[in-house]
């Protein structure tokens, strides 16, 4: 018998080391000839380790999470055979070269369509109205008149849908609550069934959840560090302005009603290509900083990142050369890149190199957010969630009149060494006056 010790491997241009994010064999498993050892996550992607021989393995380097230096001992495997075996040195690896499966850095989801808003907000239930002050008791009442009668079944209960949803989400049999008027439960009654027995034992559903303890490794470490390496180098501030896209809702909608068999438009394409128009503007904006050597580079081409949502953590794809797409070939590269995020299948260069981020919740989006910037990029745009509402609009005639407007507010946060507060204001107010004027997005 011999030994045949598997060390970490160069896996990639000037990287040191690798952390741990999966093991696939552990000490006295048997594995052949190109088994899977584990997965290895570096600054670029996650590599799965192959085993150059067959044999039993009596010992790995770490636990899931542990960072391991490059050209230090991975597995030692037991093989057939004499003597001690070594892996090849990182600097003459001869070693076959790890299979990459990309799993890479950070950050959002492309903005959906305006119609999602409405979709979200019409499956929220409505508030409960505020509870009313509890009735004083009566002296004279002994204790057990206060006590809920009981109304045998539930479904024999009257009540309005949305009290009967908010009992099931408290886990409130609707039986023991005592109706205030008409034999029917409302939501101040199920208030005071609440404030009555919150001294008397009663636990809702969700109380019954214990604690959860969860090792932070991988796609959400790397995610931590970037976040907190932005935060401590990066003094972020924030800017918001509110736009009128009644009529860029209007001409998207126009434009996909005739798109035959080009992709649909959500709001992305729409904006990316008013940030591309406006840029050369604004150098500054797009712009990378290397603070250790004190170097801004300005951007003439636009590597637009685009935060993802994806089942590991939020990533960042890239459109290369987006000021060079329109509208139709945006939205396609925006579902490819997306696609290939969410699935894990983007290659490296896919998710490196931007010079400026878009982020966005989509419907969820809220009223204004203070994204935070992808480092070492000096600024992030984020969209908000279109709502309607009654706005003050010119009439033509010198006067004004009250008209409902779809409005969404614009998000940007910038790096203050780099970017001063006025050229960020004034580069939004641009974006502003080119999606407010639709028109001026197919102008040449």
């Amino acid at each position: 018998m011999g030994t045949y010790t598997f060390r970490l491997p160069d896996i990639g241009e000037g990287i040191a080391e690798a952390e741990i994010v999966a093991w696939h064999v552990a000490v006295g498993d048997m594995v052949e000839e190109d088994g899977r050892l584990a997965d290895m996550m570096t600054d670029k992607a996650t590599v799965e380790m192959e085993s150059p021989v067959a044999g039993k393995v009596v010992s790995i380097a770490g636990e899931v999470g542990d960072v391991v230096a490059i050209g230090s001992a991975l597995v030692v495997i037991e093989t057939e055979g004499e003597g001690e075996a070594q892996a090849p040195a990182p600097a003459t690896a001869s070693a076959p070269a790890p299979k990459a499966e990309v799993v890479e850095e950070r950050i959002e989801a492309e903005t959906p369509d305006a119609a999602d808003v409405a979709r979200v907000e019409a499956a929220a239930p409505p508030p409960p109205p505020p509870p009313p002050p509890p009735p004083a008791a009566s002296k004279a009442a002994p204790a057990q008149a206060a006590e809920p009668v009981r109304r045998g079944y539930d479904a024999k209960v009257l009540a309005s849908p949305a009290v009967r949803q908010r009992a099931r989400d408290l886990g409130i049999d609707l039986s023991e609550v005592r109706p205030s008027e008409e034999g029917r439960v409302r939501h101040a009654d199920l208030d005071q069934f609440l404030a009555y027995n919150a001294t008397g034992g009663y636990r809702s559903a969700g109380a019954e959840r214990g604690d959860e303890v969860i090792k932070v490794i991988g796609m959400r470490r790397r995610i931590a560090e970037n976040m907190a390496a932005s935060k401590r180098h990066i003094p972020h501030f924030s800017y918001v302005e509110e736009c009128d896209v009644t009529a860029l809702e209007v001409m998207r909608e126009q434009l996909n009603a005739s798109r035959g068999d080009k992709p649909k438009l959500t709001m992305l394409p729409l904006l990316i290509t008013a940030i591309c128009r406006t840029l050369p503007r604004f150098p500054m904006i797009n712009a990378r900083y290397d603070d250790e050597a004190g170097v801004v580079t300005r951007y003439g081409a636009v590597h637009l990142g685009m935060a993802a949502q994806t089942p590991v953590g939020l990533m960042v794809p890239v459109i290369r050369n987006a000021q060079g797409l329109n509208l139709w070939q945006l939205a396609r590269e925006i579902g490819r890149l997306a696609e290939a995020a969410r699935s894990g299948s983007a290659k490296s260069e896919e998710l490196s190199g931007s010079t400026l981020t878009v982020t966005s919740l989509g419907p969820l989006g809220g009223v204004a957010t203070t994204p935070v910037i992808n480092r070492p990029e000096v600024a992030i745009i984020g969209p908000n969630r279109i709502i309607e509402r009654p706005m003050f609009v010119q009439d033509g005639m010198g006067g004004e009149r009250i008209e409902k407007r779809k409005l969404m507010n614009i998000s940007i946060s910038c790096d203050h060494r780099v970017v001063d507060g006025h050229d960020a204001a004034s580069f939004v107010q641009a974006i502003k006056k080119l999606i407010e004027t639709p028109v001026l997005l197919l102008a040449d």
